[in-house]
């Protein structure tokens, strides 16, 4: 029997109208939204919860009460989203932590059970995995004390940072029922992974997701830039594979759609590839 799993949306889909775009691939699109926008877009799309980008929110009082209380109105499950752009630096970057640990009293207050972190990015990877592996699992030691206190979830992202089975093997070292993984379906095809064995290895550990579909730019620079986001179905990941193979794994959380840079084919509307994505999405999932 296959575990329930509900689509969602994660706000970086909609980073350009945040004042942060990809520069030399994206445009600033002229304009800006704010949170309350990208509640009532998700309210729009009926999807069941929502991914918030922390980095792009303020932090005061007011305002933490504010959107747990219009959270709560829209009845929209939440994760909290940690670290964006280098996380915890691959190890390097002890003052992290505690802004790490701090969010995760933010993530409690806000009501979310997850939150989503980052070990790193593809800036700041080692080269070898002995050191990168060195450097990270004491400082997600030291972190798990926190997480257990707020009663939330540290889920790591697959940030172009690990391989599948480097991540694999971090949350299997800690064994900690408040460490888990963030699945972006997308971002390990970038390293040149096969995106289906990438979520046979991680969903046994997934507490999140980023659902997300990447396409070839043949003469592109580099691996990133090579593989932009198109909407789901259009690209090299398959959607039903990797439901079924989450389902399967006992996954019950939100499916939360995310694009970062959209493949030029589908010039600069976020919204249209978010309407047709959730189509996929939908469709697969009551064919499954």
């Amino acid at each position: 029997m296959y575990a329930p799993v509900k689509p969602a949306i994660d706000s970086y889909c909609w980073h350009r109208f945040y004042g942060d775009p990809y520069p030399g691939l994206q445009r600033d699109p002229g304009r800006r939204m704010t949170v309350w926008d990208v509640l009532d877009r998700a309210r729009a799309l009926g999807v069941a919860g929502v991914s918030l980008e922390s980095c792009y929110l303020p932090e005061d009082d007011a305002f933490l009460e504010r959107l747990r209380d219009a959270l709560d109105t829209a009845g929209l499950e939440r994760v909290w989203a940690w670290g964006h752009p280098d996380g915890l630096g691959s190890g390097t970057r002890p003052e992290a932590e505690q802004d790490l640990i701090r969010h995760l009293r933010i993530a409690r207050r806000l009501g979310a059970g997850v939150m989503r972190i980052c070990c790193g990015s593809r800036r700041t990877r080692p080269a070898a995995w002995p050191d990168h592996r060195a450097a990270l699992l004491p400082a997600l030691r030291r972190l798990l004390p926190a997480a257990e206190e707020a009663g939330v979830v540290m889920a790591i992202e697959n940030h172009l940072d690990l391989l599948a089975a480097e991540l694999a093997e971090l949350v299997e070292t800690v064994r900690s029922p408040v460490l888990g993984v963030c699945l972006d379906t997308g971002n390990n095809v970038r390293l040149g992974e096969d995106p289906l064995h990438v979520v046979r290895v991680l969903a046994p550990y997934a507490r999140a997701t980023h659902v997300k579909d990447v396409a070839p730019l043949p003469g592109a620079r580099d691996a990133f830039s090579a593989w932009p986001s198109v909407p789901l179905g259009a690209g090299v990941v398959d959607i039903p594979a990797v439901l079924n193979t989450l389902r399967g794994a006992g996954y019950d959380g939100l499916l939360a759609l995310e694009l970062d840079y959209l493949h030029p084919d589908h010039g600069e509307d976020e919204d249209a590839a978010i309407e047709r994505s959730l189509e996929v999405l939908r469709a697969a999932l009551a064919a499954g």
